[in-house]
């Protein structure tokens, strides 16, 4: 059995990633490890739920409290392919997640370095530990691959529609 690194789970991360990208959803995955066992999976489904907030990091945060009979998700590492937005870094914050590990930045809606960095906010009560950029260039081309078909096939449909 492979080494249990940062790598070995963003793999599982990229695989639930896959899941959202199956259901023409933008193809971003997390899951949320405690003590070496993934103890949720989300993947986003905006679309599907015509949810704002069916963000993958939201729905693994919801299941895992369940799992854990408790919001706070101490001793506890999130992994997840794109880095978080304001919102899922308010619920990361919330809910005690010590360590966030992510793929590739967002440069149009990051809250954990690239837009803004809410991990160590000394306004806040919580800090986090941030590792970006592991996988990055395989979670960016998951994500810039999905864009580009997403932009053929609009491109196809416009070609091809009756006038």
């Amino acid at each position: 059995m492979p080494e249990k690194n940062h790598e070995y789970w963003m793999r599982r991360a990229i695989a639930e990633a896959g899941k959202a990208q199956g259901k023409d959803e933008v193809p971003i995955g997390c899951i949320i490890v405690k003590n070496g066992k993934i103890i949720s999976r989300g993947h986003n489904l905006r679309e599907s739920a015509q949810d704002p907030a069916a963000h993958a990091e939201l729905i693994a945060i919801r299941k895992a409290a369940r799992k854990l009979g408790s919001w706070r998700l101490l001793d506890t590492t999130l992994y997840v392919t794109l880095e978080p937005c304001i919102m899922c870094m308010g619920a990361i914050i919330l809910a005690r997640v010590p360590t966030v590990v992510f793929g590739c930045f967002d440069p149009k809606g990051g809250a954990a370095g690239s837009l803004y960095d809410l991990s160590d906010d000394s306004r806040l009560n919580h800090r986090v530990q941030l590792i970006p950029r592991i996988l990055e260039e395989e979670c960016s081309q998951q994500l810039s691959g999905f864009f580009s078909e997403l932009r053929r096939r609009k491109r196809s449909r416009r070609v091809t529609a009756p006038a």
